[in-house]
Formats: C-alpha cells, sequence, structure tokens
C-alpha cells in the first residue's frame, strides 16, 4: 500500500478565484429496472451503481481496445461493463475485498467445471472457533464455512490457488448473509451488509428463528450459474485487466497519459462504513485493508482533500482528449451537494468540468435498512460530474 500524499500549501477550504459553473444535464438517462443488465454483475457490494451508468459513459467516450480505469473500482461494476464493450481495463481500490469481488468476473468461467470442481472438494475438518457466529449460521453451516477458509489457505500455501478457487471464493463470499434461503445464513439484511452480532440476536428474537442448516456446496453452485448464465462476448479474455490495490492518490504502475475513459464512484461523506459493513466477509476471506486506509471521512475538508490529490493522480493518466465521469451524491439530507466540491478540486487538479449530469429514477436506491430514507437522508438520482483535461 502507498501513503496518501500530503498537498504542499493546500487550504482546506478550496475557493479558485472565478470556478466554472457546469451545464447541467435532466433527465432518465438510463433504465430503472434493478436486473435488466448482464448476469455477470449480480455480485452485491455496498453503495455501487447499476452497470447502466459507466455503460451509458462507455458507449459515449470509449471505443474497442481503449484503456478504461476505474481508481474506487468497488465490486469492479466500470471494469466488466468496459470489457464487454471490448475495452482494455484497470481497476483500484485500496480495499482487498474489491479485487476478491472483481478479479474472477474479468475472464470467462465454465459453469460445469466450477460445479466439477466444488464437488470434488473434500472440505477439510474445522472445529468453531468463534461461536458468536452461530447467530447467523447453523453448526453445521458453520463447521463447512471453516473447512472452506481451511481449503482456500492451503491452496494459497501452496501456491495451487487458481481462477476457478477464486470464483468459489467469490460466490461464497457473496452467499455469507442474506434474507432468502439462498444464502449462508438465517434471514438477516441484505448481502451488501453485514449487521453485528448484537443486532442479529434482536433479528432473530423478532423473527422467532433458528439459524437452519444450509448445503453451501449447493448454494455456490447454484448461484455460480445464475452469474453465468448470459454469454460473454468471444473477445472478453483477450482484453487486458490491471488490477491494483492502492491509495487511489498514488498510481505509479499506470502510464502516463494512457487511459481514455474514468467512470468511478468515490466513498461518499460520512455515509459508508465500508469496514464494519464488511467484516464478516473479511473474515472469511481472511484479509484486511490496512488500519486507516479506507475513507471514513466526515469533515468535508477532509473528504475535498483526498478527492483533490487523487483528481490530480487521475489527470496525470488521463490522455488529453479522455473524460472522467465521477459520481457523487447528496448527503446530510440533500443539503450538501458533493458535485459543487468536486467541481472545485477538479478545477484545481486542472481539469476542465464540461457538465453536470443528473440521472432521475422513480426507485428508492437507498436501502431502508441502512437508516437511509429516500428524500430524507439518502436520494433516487445519480448525480455525475464530467470533466475532461
Amino acid at each position: 500500500m502507498v501513503p496518501s500524499r500530503q498537498l504542499k500549501g493546500m487550504t482546506t477550504t478550496l475557493k479558485p478565484p472565478a470556478p466554472r459553473k457546469a451545464p447541467v444535464q435532466h433527465g432518465e438517462f438510463w433504465t430503472a429496472k434493478q436486473r435488466d443488465g448482464h448476469s455477470i454483475h449480480e455480485v452485491s457490494y455496498r453503495a455501487c451503481y447499476k452497470p447502466q451508468l459507466p455503460g451509458y459513459f462507455i458507449e459515449r467516450y470509449a471505443a474497442a481496445g481503449d484503456w478504461v480505469y476505474d481508481p474506487f473500482m468497488g465490486r469492479g461494476t466500470t471494469l466488466i461493463e468496459a470489457k464487454l464493450r471490448g475495452c482494455q481495463v484497470i481497476g483500484n481500490d485500496v480495499n482487498p475485498l474489491s479485487t476478491i469481488l472483481t478479479a474472477p468476473r474479468l475472464c470467462v468461467q465454465d459453469a460445469e467445471i466450477i460445479a466439477t470442481r466444488v464437488e470434488s472438494i473434500t472440505l477439510p475438518h474445522a472445529e468453531i472457533e468463534d461461536e458468536d457466529l452461530l447467530v447467523f449460521f447453523d453448526p453445521q453451516t458453520l463447521k463447512e464455512l471453516y473447512g472452506w477458509r481451511c481449503y482456500f489457505k492451503a491452496r494459497y500455501d501452496a501456491e495451487s490457488f487458481d481462477a476457478t478457487d477464486a470464483w468459489i471464493q467469490m460466490v461464497a463470499c457473496n452467499r455469507l448473509t442474506g434474507h432468502s434461503k439462498g444464502f449462508f445464513s438465517v434471514y438477516t439484511l441484505p448481502p451488501n451488509q453485514a449487521t453485528t452480532l448484537n443486532a442479529q440476536r434482536k433479528i432473530n428474537a423478532t423473527r422467532k428463528q433458528t439459524p437452519e442448516y444450509r448445503n453451501t456446496k449447493e448454494l455456490i453452485v447454484k448461484k455460480s450459474k445464475s452469474l453465468l448464465r448470459h454469454p460473454l462476448p468471444e473477445n472478453y479474455n483477450s482484453t487486458r485487466s490491471t488490477l491494483l490495490c492502492r491509495s487511489a492518490d498514488a498510481t505509479p504502475e499506470i502510464k502516463d497519459e494512457s487511459v481514455q475513459l474514468i467512470v468511478t464512484s468515490p466513498p461518499f461523506l460520512d455515509i459508508v462504513n465500508y469496514v464494519g459493513d464488511n467484516w464478516l466477509r473479511n473474515w472469511f476471506c481472511q484479509c484486511e485493508p490496512e488500519p486507516g486506509k479506507l475513507w471514513q471521512l466526515r469533515k468535508l475538508e477532509d473528504w475535498t482533500e483526498k478527492m483533490t490529490a487523487s483528481l490530480r493522480e487521475m489527470t496525470r493518466v488521463l490522455k488529453p482528449e479522455g473524460r472522467i465521469a465521477l459520481e457523487v451524491g447528496e448527503v446530510r439530507k440533500g443539503k450538501l451537494k458533493l458535485e459543487e466540491q468536486i467541481i472545485l478540486a477538479g478545477q484545481v487538479a486542472g481539469l476542465k468540468v464540461e457538465y453536470t449530469l443528473i440521472n432521475t429514477q422513480n426507485f428508492t436506491k437507498t436501502a431502508n435498512c441502512w437508516g437511509v430514507r429516500n428524500n430524507t437522508r439518502g436520494t433516487n438520482s445519480n448525480r455525475i460530474v464530467v470533466f475532461r483535461k
């Protein structure tokens, strides 16, 4: 990991002498249908956007063979949409869980090979080390999860962990907890957010529920077939993919002026706790982000400073005719529109704002289970600022 660079002489509030106001495009630019996209996308991650968002900008600003980059890749939505259109892709995220969720879906997988591998694995016998996890899982299910953890670690240690193992790990990680029998757990929050042990005890008591046995192998195979139900383009494997795990303001592996398009959504101000929400996935995958590396910023000036440094780095790697489409949102009951601050940060970083696109849809994007209500603490629109050099 590379630490964030400090910006010399930068004040906490950015006030360019003559900030340019961006033209605004307002409307419904892509579908509101929740599953109107390629099945390979259907892996949950907190605060991810719909694939139609990056698809909209890729179609306009990139062509097959161009490099498309996402410096905050999350579950890899931008990268997959770009590869589906024949682009080369670079993804970066300081959270190692992001690579685990993204990498296996950037190459062609075979559902039958995956099923054969899953069935051939004899899970190591493993005792339950943390009985508190029984609040989510039946004892036998939990033993299987410990067995999967041992299996993956042994494959890593033996340097035999391959693309099929990576796929199985990704799917199992995605099936840990949820609100249907398609997940390993008892009924809980949707799979993009793992609740706390105490909160789950309350859910169990309220619903008078006890975890039931889930066959982890069957559910992994079932979800794999679902993800792979749509065919991938013939050239999906021939386009190159590079994944990094760094701070977005320091990515020396990416060459100067090599990227045609950047589509991304940075961590929003004081909304999402990526460490807390993914604690169970991190436990299962035996990975942890470096302490203090993930953004959890509550002060606008801190967020702006981080974004300015990141935008400077994006400016370095962007081609002269390239574009950046950066999704930001409304926070604090809509009183704070981050696109206004991101425009100022972009100007300090040497970018020119072209326009702000506001895509409004008739559905609640922010789930009530987050404690965020539509038009109260969240938003039912996407707000994207488009920059060029």
